[in-house]
């Protein structure tokens, strides 16, 4: 029987057929659909994994990259924003202001809340809560920028901590997303690093304000001159406007933006509750006036101090410490001086262009203004006239309208500025007064249309006019006992030239330098009634003479200092050898080096009219070197003192006592008091042995005992200790300064003492062919030292002495120092005994040594001390053409070999042999 495979059967032979028949038929079955799908989906999973790894690989290096180039935030910590410097005179007002940056630090504690608001309200609204970067913001930028379309800047959403990254640490402003993304890593750390008062202190003291403003307490100070204190809602919200964009909201350029800018802040300041709504409304109604702000410094007539000390910050600490350091720098000066000394300079330097340079024209000429010319036409062609430099701050620029009748038209109440394309104020006319009008007709008429500068006087309608001097000139005023500079010019016109005449310009002293060469003979013991020789005398090639072309013949020391002369001064050198008084120049700081020839004590040396003045503040200081300073003391940000001038300190009594018996080697000694301060040295003093060391036992004062007359240096008294170097002896300085006050009452200095009516000394002082005119001097106070000549050295003219132009302007600096200082008298040390006597030229005081007999003259010739010149002496063959101005056929052939030493007074009865005179000769260096 035959069996039939069921349907379910592999094996049934209809199948094999029917898939054999599908086979050669060419059809192909399907596989199930999940299949497909599942497939799919593996190869976009193996797809997508490969990317998201990738990706995250390129992210980790990406981040990696940006994190490894982050700077520390650690720094921070201790952040000290760079703070400009303030330098202050004797009086505390700030005088000028040193930086880089214009920027005034405010610790957090002391900014106000308002101004805190206004800038967290406009920078940063959630400044308070986030950590560093504000998600939401970023993302509200990011959707505003695609918006916006391309090529505009990008809406940024960076927070206070942003910026601070940006600017404390990144220092840069380009437009990347690096640079987003490492503002967002360093904003986070610095979150972590520094609480939230800290980061925005120093926001508020970084950021730029806009007008050379950094931070907001210079921003204040410059657009509505208040401190941070005094500014209301409405100024504090102009300055949250400004961080988006100074220029875009300067007031004074663009008033509608800043406005707009402000009450937008205002508005956004009573949304976060900082102010009510109606104190927003209120503020946005106040107009935006910003106030004229006047940086301090230099202030008037302080430009050559300031200067000078801004060098010497310098030099001292380098430009980062001097212009960012925020060093607080009190300065010697006395303001009202300091204007009087450049008044009075200036008015001593026109009073001699008046006289020997006559008029020199106008400063311009305008073509289209004639003497028909309407108001209209003339005031805006002088308008387009600059401010030449050099002109005085009370003068005015003028246009000749009327030259026959000398009437000038001006501008009258604006403010000159120097550089500015046009000038303001309301027109005035005048006419120039007569003299003025004749001494420009004696030089060149005016023309209409000329512009002059004139300065309006107060008696009518009458101006004078004026012009800048070619000839320059400096004064130094200084306190005798401190050296502390009291006033300082360095020339005419600090804007035209910066040029410091007074501690850079190198001129010769002329006969200004004779009291030390006289210093040197007094502490070597040579009586101020000595004689030396007046008479001529050659060297080889070099011919001095006296500036009166006379010969006194034996001439006292007092008498030759006072009147100057010469040829005493060339034979006292000679004596006490000029090598000493080389030594002594330099040591008392009025040379820095000295060429070892006989015209040198004269003056043919260099200095400056700073060192000068400390060379005569030594002599009225009793011989203590005194160095010249402008600066009393430099403090750091924090207040220290880290700098003081050396010499002079405050100590107890005690200490300074104990001191002075340590260094004597009497510490083991029993207190006592002599006269003197010192024990008697005829009598030795007994050296108690030394006592063996033994414990010491100090029972603790009880409370009933204990009080303050028992604490130490609660009852002490403090002294000045004088660690200052002596150069010479308080002897040899005020045998000195009695002569010299005889200098000023009927000597060469005549004209500087009118009017004084207190002890003054002085010196006057004129080089070789007049270049220089000088007048030293001094009370027991002050010192003032005038220099008078030309920037490029050249004759002041014939007779043009120091006593002559400098003299007068030293008497009225003076007359205006005194006031408010007590009428002294010069101190006499011990041991000199002042003598009048009759000197054979006049009755005279001078003071005298123990050892020395008033009015006579001694022999010279067997001291040791007598010298030959030879040409070494001299210097002559060195002496170049222009300086020697030597005439043919001087003097005595045989002078040159005449000693010093001999020239003392001759035995009476011998007669003088007959001598010519040498021809005129002045030689190198002094004069008058």
């Amino acid at each position: 029987m035959t069996r039939t495979p069921s349907s379910g059967d592999s094996g049934s032979s209809s199948d094999k057929k029917e898939e054999n028949a599908s086979s050669r038929q060419g059809v192909t079955l399907r596989r199930p659909r999940f299949r497909q799908w599942r497939g799919l989906l593996g190869t976009v999973a193996a797809v997508g994994l490969v990317g998201v790894t990738g990706a995250s690989l390129l992210v980790w290096h990406q981040y990696e990259g940006i994190v490894a180039d982050l700077p520390t935030v650690e720094g921070l910590r201790t952040y000290q924003p760079p703070v400009m410097s303030r330098l202050y005179a004797s009086d505390d007002k700030v005088i000028a202001e040193l930086a880089d940056e214009r920027r005034v630090f405010v610790p957090y504690s002391a900014i106000p809340d308002r101004v805190k608001n206004a800038f967290i309200a406009a920078e940063d609204q959630k400044f308070w809560t986030h950590k560093g970067v504000d998600p939401v913001a970023i993302i509200r930028a990011g959707l505003t920028d695609l918006t916006r379309g391309k090529g505009r800047r990008p809406i940024g959403a960076s927070t206070i901590t942003q910026q601070v990254a940006r600017v404390m640490l990144l220092g840069s402003n380009a437009v990347s997303m690096k640079r987003k993304a490492k503002e967002a890593f360093l904003a986070m750390r610095i979150e972590q690093v520094l609480p939230k008062e800290k980061i925005l202190e120093i926001y508020l003291n970084e950021i730029y304000m806009g007008s050379g403003a950094y931070g907001i307490a210079a921003a204040a100070q410059t657009y509505f001159n208040k401190p941070l204190d005094q500014l209301d809602d409405a100024e504090a919200a102009f300055l949250g406007a400004l961080p988006k964009s100074p220029t875009n909201y300067n007031p004074i350029r663009f008033p509608d933006a800043a406005r707009g800018r402000r009450n937008w802040v205002l508005e956004r300041m009573a949304e976060t509750g900082a102010i009510t709504h109606e104190a927003a409304r209120s503020a946005e109604a106040e107009p935006l006036i910003p106030h004229a702000f006047v940086r301090p410094g230099p202030a008037p007539g302080s430009e050559w101090f300031a200067e000078e000390v801004r060098r010497e910050l310098l030099e001292r600490y380098g430009q980062d410490t001097t212009l960012q350091g925020g060093l607080e720098v009190h300065t010697s000066l006395d303001p009202a001086l300091q204007l009087t000394a450049q008044t009075t300079l200036r008015q001593g330097l026109m009073a001699y262009d008046r006289a020997h340079g006559g008029w020199r024209g106008p400063i311009k000429h305008l073509a289209e203004v004639t003497s028909s010319s309407s108001q209209e036409d003339w005031v805006a062609a002088l308008q387009a006239v600059p401010v030449p430099l050099g002109m005085l701050d009370q003068w005015r620029l003028a246009v000749v309208l009327d030259p026959s009748r000398g009437r000038v038209g001006w501008l009258e109440g604006g403010i000159m500025r120097r550089g500015a394309a046009t000038q303001g104020g309301t027109p005035q006319t005048a006419q120039v007064l007569e003299r003025d009008l004749a001494w420009t007709r004696r030089f060149r008429l005016l023309r209409a249309g000329d512009v002059v500068m004139i300065e309006p006087q107060a008696q009518g309608e009458r101006v004078a006019l004026m012009q800048v001097p070619h000839v320059e000139g400096a004064v130094v005023t200084l306190n005798v006992h401190t050296g502390r500079v009291m006033a300082l010019v360095g020339g005419w016109s600090f804007q035209t030239s910066q040029f410091d005449r007074a501690t850079q310009a190198l001129r010769q002293p002329g006969s200004s330098f004779k009291p030390f060469v006289y210093l040197q003979a007094m502490e070597q013991g040579i009586s101020p009634s000595q004689a030396f020789d007046d008479s001529p005398v050659s060297y080889g090639a070099w011919h001095p003479n006296n500036y009166e072309k006379d010969f006194w013949g034996p001439t006292s020391l007092h008498d030759a200092l006072r009147e100057s002369r010469n040829l005493v001064t060339i034979r006292l050198a000679a004596h006490i050898g000029i090598k000493n008084v080389a030594d002594l120049a330099t040591r008392i700081g009025l040379v820095d080096s000295m060429p070892h020839v006989l015209p040198a004590a004269l003056g043919a040396v260099e200095t400056t009219v700073l060192k000068e003045a400390g060379a005569y503040a030594t002599l009225a200081a009793g011989g203590r070197k005194v160095t010249p300073t402008l600066i009393d003391d430099v403090q750091d940000r924090q207040g220290k003192v880290i700098w003081r001038p050396e010499g002079l300190s405050l100590v107890s009594v005690a200490a300074q006592t104990a001191a002075e018996q340590q260094a004597a080697g009497h510490e083991n000694e029993p207190d006592a008091i002599f006269p003197d301060g010192k024990p008697d040295a005829a009598q030795p003093q007994p050296q108690p042995p030394a006592p063996a060391p033994a414990p010491v036992t100090t029972p603790a004062p009880s409370a009933a005992v204990q009080n303050s007359a028992d604490l130490p240096g609660v009852d002490d008294q403090p002294a000045v200790k004088d660690d200052r170097p002596r150069v010479a002896s308080e002897q040899s300085t005020f045998q000195i300064t009695t002569m010299l006050q005889d200098v000023i009452r009927r000597g060469t200095g005549v004209q500087a003492g009118k009017g004084i009516d207190r002890p003054v000394a002085g010196k006057t002082g004129t080089s070789q062919n007049f270049n220089d005119a000088w007048f030293a001097g001094y009370s027991p106070d002050l010192v003032t030292v005038v220099w008078i000549g030309f920037d490029s050295p050249q004759s002041l003219g014939k007779n043009e002495t120091g006593g002559a132009i400098a003299g007068p302007i030293w008497n009225k600096i003076m007359k205006t120092a005194f006031e408010g200082y007590p009428k002294l008298d010069f101190p006499v040390p011990e041991g000199v005994t002042l003598v009048r006597y009759d000197t054979g030229r006049g009755v005279a005081i001078d003071a005298f040594k123990p050892d020395q007999i008033p009015g006579v003259s001694v022999s010279l010739a067997d001291n040791g001390a007598s010298q030959e010149l030879t040409a070494a002496d001299t210097g002559a063959e060195n002496m170049p053409d222009s300086e020697s101005d030597m005439a043919a056929g001087g003097g005595q052939p045989g002078a040159g070999g005449t000693a010093a030493g001999n020239s003392a007074t001759p035995a009476p009865g011998t007669p003088r042999p007959a001598q010519e005179p040498s021809g005129g000769d002045i030689g190198m260096g002094g004069l008058y």
